[in-house]
């Protein structure tokens, strides 16, 4: 299976500046969700976290159990070296699909569409997703509105409701896209927030 997701190609992009997607502060639909959530030892991910800014804003108010995750080594470092607070064993460098800790909380910001948007692919974040999430656990974050372009070759790949909710459905219950009514200037329109709960399965 072929994944974009290589660290040398994002790290590249990273040495390069090549990160449109970057906003230079916490998304601000995450940081008003954060601001809701009164268990602040809870344990959570943030995979593809790149500058790590949602980490950081977490780490700084308080949330004593939140891990970075990126492919890049050079995202990483960049991350530590802005944030020498920040713990050194909660940075992650790995794939999201190797990863075998349980966390609370999962946070999606633009990981879900770096990779190639096969069907294949998808199913099989969502199925990650689900397995790394505690009892009750959650998938909360941002999902692109916008269609995968015909012959688009690089990300960031959208999609739509409708794929998003058949891709969770077998795994997450209470799944739950608003359009951001407070996205970022830059992405006004382009967006949707998401929150799903592990579905229990029973055999």
């Amino acid at each position: 299976m072929h994944f974009t997701l290589q660290s040398e190609f994002w790290s590249r992009r990273y040495k390069e500046n090549e990160s449109p997607w970057d906003l230079g502060e916490v998304s601000p639909p995450l940081k008003e969700y954060f601001e809701g959530i009164e268990d602040q030892e809870m344990k959570i991910l943030i995979p593809g976290a790149g500058a790590g800014y949602e980490a950081a804003w977490l780490h700084q108010n308080g949330f004593s159990n939140v891990y970075y995750m990126d492919f890049s080594q050079e995202a990483a470092e960049q991350f530590c070296k802005q944030n020498p607070s920040f713990p050194e064993k909660n940075v992650l460098v790995g794939d999201f699909f190797g990863e075998e800790n349980s966390y609370d909380l999962i946070v999606e910001q633009t990981f879900f569409c770096a990779f190639e948007p096969s069907e294949e692919n998808r199913c099989r974040y969502a199925e990650k997703a689900y397995q790394l999430l505690r009892s009750g656990g959650k998938l909360v974050g941002l999902w692109w509105n916008f269609p995968i372009e015909k012959d688009q070759i690089d990300p960031p790949y959208g999609g739509s409701l409708q794929e998003y909710i058949s891709l969770f459905k077998p795994y997450f219950s209470s799944i739950r896209f608003f359009p951001c009514y407070n996205s970022h200037p830059s992405r006004q329109g382009k967006e949707y927030f998401a929150i799903m709960t592990k579905k229990q399965i029973h055999s």
